[in-house]
């Protein structure tokens, strides 16, 4: 009886609403109130609009590994339907744009299945925002001014996170995925994709020579991932900030082709510490060209997980009342932990999920 109070209260005090755990964050949860209003003063003098898009939702997202959350409810008539907890504001925002929204941003509570750890939570905040008629330099330029205005308000000048460290006030290193293949892992990555077109042996073989791990039913995808995970991303935003540019097409699944280069998408990602933050695209707004990549991802998400999610027959007709945008989806919590070099995602999060 003696050990299993012993062992109730221990559970007890590790809980994040015992008083004195919640004595050790709260100052990292004051932190998290602050950067957030610098960041809405921000975006309000850039002339942006703060919108809260639903998070309910006809379709959750269209990713192959994402995995949303379903919701079942019954309707004023009584009849059941599904719907789902949103994986980003992304389709909604997409949808403001194309009803005459020119530039606004969202702190959105979004969920996800199947994540969980250090910096992962089911349920986190994301900071998206859009920009019409800029190119996606320029959410490049706003990332790096976000960086430093995180730093200044919480009162850091090194951002920390898994044993590195990143100056947050310098400039980014920028980087084409291929050259990261290139630098980090000896592999001539846009060989594997002639024509645009992912071979999944070609990439096999050359991976094999990395020493990384190779099964029989991997895909080119399957591949690729692995090998930014294993050699690429770990080295990435160590000292500085890195700017992630320029995925194989077939990695961008909401991006426009490059112009001057198709075989690439206008695509980036943010990385500091080795720590994935923001994930950029120019927006593709070709409606036939996002169906069938929508489709393809679908179909693809079905053979590995045995499940799909609807097509936002909505979105593809809005999508052609776009005009030129460009998008950014940032985790907020993660940058939250990076200025208060909080170790776990939910030191930093005022009610973690349970």
């Amino acid at each position: 009886m003696r050990k299993q109070k012993d062992e109730a209260i221990l559970g007890m005090e590790s809980a994040w609403w015992h008083k004195n755990r919640h004595a050790d964050r709260r100052p990292l949860l004051l932190a998290r109130n602050r950067i957030k209003a610098a960041f809405q003063q921000f975006f309000e003098a850039e002339g942006f609009t703060e919108v809260e898009c639903g998070q309910v939702q006809h379709s959750p997202g269209n990713e192959t590994h994402l995995h949303a959350m379903e919701v079942h409810f019954r309707g004023a008539d009584g009849e059941a339907s599904t719907r789902y907890l949103h994986t980003s504001p992304e389709f909604a925002m997409k949808k403001l744009i194309a009803a005459g929204e020119k530039r606004i941003f969202d702190f959105a509570r979004v969920f996800r299945s199947r994540e969980r750890g250090a910096l992962h939570a089911p349920e986190f905040t994301m900071l998206e925002w859009y920009r019409t008629e800029e190119p996606y330099e320029a959410l490049m330029n706003d990332c790096m001014r976000l960086l430093a205005l995180a730093a200044e308000t919480s009162g850091v000048k090194i951002f920390k996170q898994r044993g590195h460290s990143c100056d947050p006030f310098a400039d980014a290193e920028r980087l084409t995925v291929a050259e990261a293949f290139e630098r980090f892992a000896e592999i001539d990555l846009l060989a594997t994709t002639p024509e645009g077109v992912p071979d999944r042996d070609r990439l096999s073989h050359a991976v094999i020579k990395t020493r990384i791990r190779v099964a029989e039913d991997d895909t080119w995808a399957d591949l690729f991932s692995r090998v930014m995970v294993e050699k690429i991303d770990p080295h990435l935003g160590i000292t500085r900030p890195t700017i992630l540019c320029e995925y194989p097409i077939s990695e961008a699944v909401l991006a426009r082709p490059k112009p001057s280069n198709p075989l690439v998408a206008e695509r980036f990602e943010l990385f500091v510490c080795g720590v994935e933050l923001a994930n950029a695209f120019c927006e593709l707004t070709d409606t036939h060209e996002q169906r069938q990549r929508f489709e393809k991802d679908m179909t693809l998400k079905e053979k590995i997980y045995g499940e799909r999610y609807p097509i936002d027959d909505d979105l593809l007709r809005a999508l052609s009342f776009m005009p030129p945008t460009s998008g950014i989806a940032l985790g907020f919590d993660r940058l939250v932990m990076l200025a208060t070099h909080a170790p776990h995602i939910e030191d930093v999060l005022w009610t973690p999920f349970t």
